[in-house]
């Protein structure tokens, strides 16, 4: 596993990053904000699996129509 988040500015010795993945793994992980946005999502509502990853498809289809 490979360090996706840069180094600290205060660090001797500075870790090479990827810095194309490191904007991918931005784009998820604001993804993920945008789809708790939807309180049944983020509170997990649903009893069972089925039901949740059915309105997490919702809330996404939602935030990729807006």
């Amino acid at each position: 596993m490979n360090a996706v988040i840069p180094s600290s500015s205060a660090r001797s010795q500075k870790r090479p990053i990827d810095t194309h993945i490191y904007k991918e793994r931005h784009l998820v992980e604001n993804f993920f904000c945008k789809i708790k946005r939807y309180r049944r999502v983020a509170t997990r509502y649903e009893k069972t699996a089925a039901n949740y990853l059915g309105f997490v498809l919702f809330a996404s289809i939602q935030v990729w129509l807006a």
